[in-house]
C-alpha cells in the first residue's frame, strides 16, 4: 500500500465496529475462533484452526498480523461487539495475484447462525469501495457466506 494512503483505523456500524487486529484481543479472537472452529476449518485451504490450536499460536498469529499492518503489506480487522471489546469476527485484506486486493472475513458462530455476516459482507463491500483504492477486490471463501 502505498504511504500516501491513510490506512482506515477502522468502521463503525450499529451492529459491530471494525479495528485493527491486535496483540491485545488475544483472548478474546481466540474464544470467537474456537467457538467458529469448525465453520472456519470446512472452508478454510489449511484447515485452519488446525485441531489443537492453542492460545499461544493465536498470539503469534495476532502478532504476525499486526506486524504485515503496521509494513502496510496486509489489513486485519477485529470485528468487535458495538458496546464491548468482544471479537465476534475478522476481516482480512490481503495482496492478490489476480485482483487488487484478496478479501476474506467470518463472524463468530453466534453471529452468523444469527443472520450478521450477510450484513457484515455488504458493509465491509461498500467500505471497501468508499474508503479504499481498489479497483478490484477478489471475495475469497464465498461459500462461507452464501447468503449474499
Amino acid at each position: 500500500m502505498p504511504e500516501s494512503f491513510a490506512v482506515p483505523e477502522g468502521l463503525e456500524h450499529p451492529d459491530f465496529r471494525l479495528r485493527k487486529l491486535t496483540e491485545d484481543l488475544t483472548r478474546s479472537d481466540y474464544e470467537a475462533v474456537m467457538a467458529t472452529r469448525q465453520r472456519l476449518r470446512a472452508h478454510s485451504p489449511n484447515g485452519w484452526p488446525r485441531i489443537g490450536f492453542t492460545l499461544e499460536e493465536n498470539r503469534a498469529d495476532l502478532i504476525r498480523h499486526e506486524t504485515e499492518f503496521d509494513a502496510r503489506i496486509a489489513f486485519a480487522y477485529s470485528v468487535l461487539a458495538p458496546a464491548t471489546d468482544e471479537v465476534i469476527g475478522c476481516v482480512y485484506i490481503k495482496p492478490s495475484s489476480s485482483a487488487d486486493a484478496e478479501v476474506y472475513l467470518w463472524m463468530r458462530e453466534k453471529e452468523h447462525t444469527a443472520g450478521m455476516t450477510p450484513e457484515l459482507f455488504v458493509t465491509v463491500q461498500a467500505w471497501l469501495s468508499r474508503c479504499w483504492p481498489f479497483a478490484t477486490i477478489d471475495f475469497v471463501r464465498r461459500e462461507y457466506y452464501p447468503l449474499v
